[in-house]
């Protein structure tokens, strides 16, 4: 008996056969429940006066009526988990792509037993909504008595924690968003102003510093005694800037994303008092700062390190990622929202006016490739010293992998991955192009074109799971010299061609842009087959998407949250504005202009005068 009422209150897709078998069982249960979702037309999106979300639900007994809390699936009994894992064992052996049970599964309890039938939906309904929203309750981090963040994953069939009930700063950008458009905003106030205080700590690793605007990758509460008295304790916050991480790698997206997600609260929230505080205002203006620091790099991609991002192993990604590229531009057009005109930032706001049109050239013209495009670089002569020089980066045609000649559609075209001397990182890499489309990066025939070719290449970017991260993987010799023989990023696992479910969200959010919604309609239709049967997995391995990750965690926070944004992003569409950079007609008139008085391969600018000392 107290395995089921356990069970009635979490109630996951993936537990329900679980909970069936354990009440027809127990020959002592005997009663009658009846559960009441309350939905409109506006479940689980906004209402034009703001976010509105329905998903309370009652649970009724013959005697009493109360409430459900939902503590999520740390509430299920170990039995339960021990047949989870067995199911999870199972299903990798097992043709997925043949099962395909609908988004919403429904039960009903009678005397006497337990009756599985769909045509009972008015007796009780739970949805893949009402779950999700239950787990990300769940995995909510507390400090000081206010909400400050969501943990990574909260896997109750994994004693080995690592850094996964941390609080990561681009993990919870899809429960920020989640969030705000449910119209909770204090939860993502405080993970704004929290993080913020942590810029300011001292970093340190092996006597050497990094710059002051560094956020960190993650955080987690301690509760510790105060000075000199141990007799009580209070919560710190302890960060982590990469000192602790595998491989030691700042996180240099952790900054972008905190000013995406401050822009995105504003909007939503209205709260733009928040904007202008000094403490905020100097946050901003010292992650900018760092970004575009004078080095000694000629191009105005950001230079960083691999693993500095989502893909935060070693991947080959070292140099000038299209993930960071396409971050920075959305960081910087939205830190030109939020700066206040002042006399003390007048430089800054220059230098990052300069930067965003000399970035959106660059990524718009070399990071291109389509049909057209990779026959051009087929023929592409090399060694050419010169100022008009065609092939500028000395890209040698023989490194067109052979993938790509067939791969490459005849409609659609992509951002690559990187770009370095003598060196074009042909990989598809789905978050950088699907946030290019999203902040303008890309031109809107390139957005058009990236979103053609997801089409196209359906079979093999969306699979049975939505979305390969990357695609194709590195395979064999090649896999060896770039990962490090790496066993977590083996071939079509994990960031090496493994499919993640939470960039579902950034797929709705350049759909919606664009104005093509079916597609992110689909991927998500793909996603309900199986996402909360498989437990909410943090990826899937295998070409097609078929298996569960072999080191996945269950019930991983941006799984949850990246469905619940891309259900809540379809149901109203305008919602996405809060993500969305429009294309500004300031910049837009300077790169016109740039093009035209300085057509490709002619771009040196000469001295006025000749000084001679």
């Amino acid at each position: 008996m107290a395995a089921s009422e356990a069970a009635l209150q979490v109630l996951p897709g993936a537990v329900l056969s679980q909970v069936y078998n354990n009440l027809r069982s127990n020959s002592q249960f005997s009663f009658k429940y009846h559960i009441r979702s309350k939905k409109d037309e506006n479940y689980g999106g906004l209402s034009q006066n703001g976010p509105r979300i329905s998903q309370n639900y009652v649970i009724r007994n013959a005697n009493q009526s109360l409430c459900c809390n939902c503590t999520g699936a740390e509430s299920v009994p170990d039995a339960s988990r021990d047949d989870g894992n067995k199911r999870l064992g199972n299903s990798v052996a097992m043709d997925l792509d043949n099962q395909s049970p609908g988004p919403t599964q429904h039960l009903k309890y009678e005397n006497e037993g337990v009756l599985l039938n769909d045509e009972l939906a008015s007796d009780i309904e739970i949805s893949l909504e009402e779950e999700a929203w239950n787990l990300l309750r769940a995995s909510m981090v507390n400090f000081r008595g206010s909400p400050v963040g969501t943990i990574a994953a909260n896997d109750p069939s994994d004693s080995d924690t690592l850094n996964y009930d941390q609080v990561f700063i681009r993990d919870f950008v899809p429960s920020a968003i989640a969030f705000l458009l449910k119209g909770e905003y204090d939860i993502v106030r405080n993970f704004i102003l929290h993080t913020l205080q942590l810029q300011s700590w001292e970093k340190t690793m092996d006597c050497h510093s990094p710059g002051p605007g560094l956020m960190p990758a993650s955080f987690k509460v301690h509760s510790m005694p105060p000075d000199c008295d141990d007799s009580e304790t209070e919560e710190v916050l302890d960060p982590d800037f990469g000192e602790a991480a595998i491989g030691r790698v700042a996180p240099v997206d952790s900054g972008l994303w905190w000013v995406i997600l401050l822009r995105a609260y504003g909007i939503c929230s209205g709260d733009l008092a928040l904007w202008e505080r000094v403490d905020v205002q100097t946050g901003i203006a010292m992650i900018l700062t760092l970004c575009l620091a004078d080095g000694f790099d000629m191009f105005p991609t950001l230079l960083v390190t691999d693993g500095s991002c989502m893909i935060d192993r070693r991947m080959g990604i070292h140099g000038h990622p299209l993930e960071i590229q396409a971050l920075f531009y959305s960081a910087m057009l939205c830190a030109r929202e939020l700066l206040k005109p002042v006399d003390a930032l007048a430089d800054l706001i220059k230098a990052i006016n300069n930067r965003l049109v000399s970035l959106s050239i660059h990524i718009r013209e070399y990071y291109w490739i389509d049909l057209k495009t990779l026959n051009e670089i087929y023929r592409y002569k090399t060694e050419e010293y010169s100022f008009d020089a065609v092939n500028k980066f000395n890209i040698y045609p023989d490194q067109i992998p052979p993938w790509l000649v067939e791969w490459m559609p005849h409609k659609g075209g992509y951002l690559i991955g990187n770009l370095q001397p003598a060196h074009m990182d042909f990989r598809f890499f789905s978050l950088g192009n699907l946030w290019a489309i999203t902040c303008n990066l890309a031109t809107t025939e390139q957005s058009h074109a990236i979103l053609d070719l997801i089409e196209a290449k359906w079979s093999e970017l969306v699979a049975a799971m939505p979305l390969k991260i990357c695609f194709p993987a590195l395979e064999g010799r090649e896999w060896q010299i770039i990962t490090g023989c790496d066993p977590k990023n083996t071939p079509w696992s994990y960031h090496n061609g493994g499919s993640w479910p939470t960039l579902l969200w950034q797929l709705t959010v350049a759909c919606i842009k664009m104005n093509r919604r079916e597609i992110a309609e689909n991927a998500i239709k793909v996603a309900e087959k199986r996402i909360a049967r498989d437990n909410w997995p943090e990826y899937y391995d295998s070409k097609g998407a078929r298996f569960i990750g072999k080191q996945a965690r269950l019930f991983q926070t941006w799984s949850i949250a990246g469905y619940l944004v891309a259900k809540l992003l379809i149901a109203n569409p305008s919602a996405a504005n809060i993500l969305v950079n429009v294309e500004d007609a300031e910049l837009l008139n300077v790169f016109t202009c740039e093009l035209t008085a300085k057509p490709r391969g002619k771009r040196r600018k000469r001295p006025t005068k000749i000084f001679i000392v």
